[in-house]
């Protein structure tokens, strides 16, 4: 079963563009997007994404407060803050998995799906094992 992935940004050209850098990744699923927090929360209640890629500035709630209530309707989801912001250290203090900011290369999103998920451990453990 695929990985399933929800993007929520208020800009629809990041949403476009998170879809085509990971549209090549096929044990990966994008399972829907949203333009703001409440219509991500209602996106997560619906869809049960595994991983929901979280802006932080958005209309009507902001990615803090949408994660607050993700990580109550679906503690299991991992959330990864996608932002133009200074990170913090740690996306735990905050609802969070990780934080990954939007100046890094595209391949940083990537490394950071894998690692939340635990699936480039199990990348790494394969390879060893052939």
């Amino acid at each position: 079963m695929p990985l399933r992935l929800l993007i929520a940004d208020d800009n629809e050209i990041v949403r476009l563009a998170v879809q085509l850098l990971l549209k090549d990744k096929h044990e990966w699923e994008i399972c829907g997007d949203a333009e703001n927090g409440r219509e991500a929360i209602a996106k997560v209640r619906c869809l049960s994404p595994d991983v929901v890629i979280l802006d932080l500035s958005m209309p009507l709630m902001d990615g803090f407060e949408a994660a607050n209530e993700i990580r109550q309707i679906a503690p299991s989801t991992k959330i990864i803050f996608y932002t133009v912001h200074n990170v913090p250290l740690t996306a735990s203090e905050v609802g969070g998995d990780a934080f990954v900011s939007k100046s890094t290369p595209a391949e940083e999103l990537i490394a950071t799906i894998e690692r939340v998920t635990g699936q480039s451990q199990g990348i790494r453990a394969r390879a060893k094992s052939a």
